[in-house]
């Protein structure tokens, strides 16, 4: 508070303490302290910020918010001008609502009437990694419905069933090359070129550049998309290439192969881990 009252940001009038976020280009000031001498949630917006970049020395600060603080952004982006600092180093993300779905019914929530269901309540019907995945999903500024009879579905619908069937596949698949005693270490990747070869080598070394784009850009909502569409490239190359054959001749080729479906399950498993959800060795 002593900061903004050196440099001319804090008014008193009306018995309240004010912030002078008008001079910064808001709308209008802000009371910070009540005639009560109550402080409003405003001041504590300057306690956490103060803290944030002069106590702890932060170099970035992310404020998710939702979509109902919207109006307050402007007054943060003056807020973080006012402290001194650069506003581009203050990041608001503001996430808009999300709509529950039974099939093809909507779920009727009102605060009002207090009818509501909890976040744990939702955990608990469909998984955490069904909340994970969903919530992921869909961009920031992109309000989402979330269908809670999908989310439970054992089936390729299900994008989160379809993810961590893949994986589990690709165990199932390793399990058994390891009790045939074939080592695929050594295995002759230039040996692949099938279609459906080709295509999940090139989906896999999309990963790193995706990651990094998504770190910069704070967009993790690709990686759910990412990770279904590599799942996508697997089973594909499942129904079309023989892994562990039994033919004469053909040793070296799974050998290659397994080495690809090894290679795969690092990727998906990568991409399980990011969204911290489950990468199951048998489903």
């Amino acid at each position: 508070m002593a900061l903004l009252e050196e440099k001319g940001y804090v008014t008193e009038r009306e018995g309240a303490v004010w912030f002078a976020s008008t001079l910064l280009g808001d709308e209008k000031d802000k009371v910070m302290v009540r005639g009560n001498g109550i402080p409003t949630y405003f001041a504590s917006d300057v306690a956490y910020h103060y803290n944030k970049f002069f106590e702890r020395n932060f170099d970035h600060v992310i404020n998710i918010w939702g979509a109902d603080h919207q109006g307050h952004a402007l007054f943060m982006k003056a807020l973080v001008a006012a402290l001194g600092m650069p506003e581009d180093k203050l990041t608001l993300i503001i996430n808009q609502l999300v709509t529950l779905k039974r099939g093809g019914e909507t779920v009727r929530l009102s605060k009002r009437t207090g009818d509501i269901i909890t976040l744990r309540e939702v955990i608990d019907e469909v998984g955490s990694d069904a909340c994970r995945f969903f919530f992921l999903s869909r961009a920031a500024d992109s309000q989402m419905e979330f269908d809670m009879e999908l989310a439970k579905e054992q089936s390729q619908e299900n994008p989160v069933y379809y993810i961590q069937y893949a994986h589990a596949r690709i165990a199932s698949i390793l399990r058994l090359a390891e009790e045939r005693s074939i080592d695929w270490k050594d295995g002759d990747v230039s040996l692949l070129g099938h279609d459906a070869e080709l295509a999940l080598i090139r989906k896999m070394l999309e990963l790193p550049e995706l990651i990094s784009m998504m770190a910069n850009n704070l967009e993790a909502h690709h990686l759910p998309h990412y990770a279904s569409d590599l799942a996508t490239a697997f089973h594909w190359f499942y129904q079309n290439c023989r892994v562990v054959s039994g033919v004469e001749g053909e040793e070296e080729l799974s050998k290659a192969r397994l080495k690809l479906v090894d290679a795969a399950r690092v990727a998906l498993a990568r991409c399980l881990s990011l969204m911290v959800m489950d990468a199951p060795e048998k489903m």
